[in-house]
């Protein structure tokens, strides 16, 4: 049990608010979904599938970009028990960052051909990511490189899509589904420290 006169904070409390955080921004990611289709007459495949294709794909891609945060923050959360306030303010910030995800797709999937808001869900992105790698950075610091490896690996690829954004906005879609590569490389390197 935690020293009650410690001005450490029990990250186990944290952890109950990001689950709830996480699950309201991933389950508001859908919500305008329905909305999005205003058809004159009863609906055909095609129409549907006119309407709502590009949009579930910025869906799908915000609801595993936003998984892959959550379990990237619940691991991280258990190797930091404890934590000191500059810690628990960065991690509300990095929730404040995953809050506003509803926010960005949905203006990424009504209009993700415009630069402007390809380039803003882009920096939004890579803004989560810079918060993750941050915090990784923060709680396993030294030994455990692959940590910091698969979170710095995916912070590189959201920035690098968001440039290709900024010239070709319906390309970036599929230079950010690159950033799952980030389970790949924390495995190369923690190989790599196996063997050294």
């Amino acid at each position: 049990m935690a020293d009650p006169t410690s001005d450490l904070f029990e990250m186990r409390r944290l952890e109950s608010l990001s689950n709830t955080i996480f699950g309201v921004a991933m389950t508001l990611l859908a919500y305008d979904l329905p909305k999005a289709g205003s058809f004159a007459s009863v609906p055909t495949w095609s129409d549907l599938g006119d309407v709502y294709s590009g949009k579930l794909v910025g869906l799908a891609l915000s609801f595993i970009i936003a998984g892959v945060f959550w379990i990237s923050h619940h691991r991280r959360l258990v190797r930091q028990p404890e934590a000191g306030r500059g810690v628990v303010l960065l991690n509300l910030f990095f929730l404040l960052s995953i809050i506003m995800l509803p926010v960005t797709n949905g203006l990424y999937i009504n209009y993700r051909v415009s630069s402007a808001v390809a380039v803003l869900y882009g920096l939004h992105l890579t803004a989560i990511s810079g918060f993750n790698a941050w915090l990784w950075w923060l709680a396993v610091p030294g030994a455990r490189r692959h940590e910091i490896a698969g979170a710095i690996f995916p912070m590189l690829v959201l920035a690098l899509g968001t440039a290709v954004a900024a010239v070709a906005p319906e390309k970036a879609q599929f230079v950010w589904f690159l950033a799952f590569g980030g389970f790949l490389i924390r495995r190369v390197f923690r190989a790599d420290q196996t063997k050294a």
